[in-house]
């Protein structure tokens, strides 16, 4: 299994009336984490996009428990328990600087053609530096 932790902090911008996280905040918390996740493995998002690869989310779904409010530090801790293929399974949850879970959530990508527009298997320099960081 994969693991990586990203701290932010949160921005009155992303808050509602009620002085939470508006909820679909968290769609763009958890994008962030993915793409620092996938960069600490030495795997760069935007170059998988120049060579012709493509991650478009498939599913989204999250479970809320307890709100997060402006100024707090929010740690997403992300999992990946599966080596990918065509697609790639996210399990995502979401703390405050109490430690405290305030969320968990399920995301699943695939892996696109540019070219096409079809699924295709996970790029090998991504499945490679992939198994190189799975514990």
């Amino acid at each position: 299994m994969f693991s990586f932790n990203y701290k932010l902090r949160v921005r009155y911008a992303e808050t509602d009336r009620m002085g939470y996280v508006y909820y679909g905040n968290y769609a763009t918390y958890f994008e962030v984490c993915r793409v620092e996740a996938i960069r600490s493995m030495g795997i760069s998002y935007k170059q998988m996009e120049d060579d012709g690869i493509f991650l478009p989310v498939l599913e989204f779904s999250i479970k809320y428990y307890k709100p997060a409010f402006y100024d707090d530090e929010l740690t997403i801790k992300t999992f990946i328990k599966e080596i990918p293929a065509t697609r790639i399974f996210f399990d995502v949850e979401t703390y405050n600087q109490q430690g405290i879970l305030l969320n968990s959530a399920k995301v699943t990508l695939v892996f696109v053609s540019k070219e096409t527009g079809k699924p295709v298997m996970a790029p090998d320099y991504f499945l490679e530096r992939f198994k190189e960081h799975f514990k």
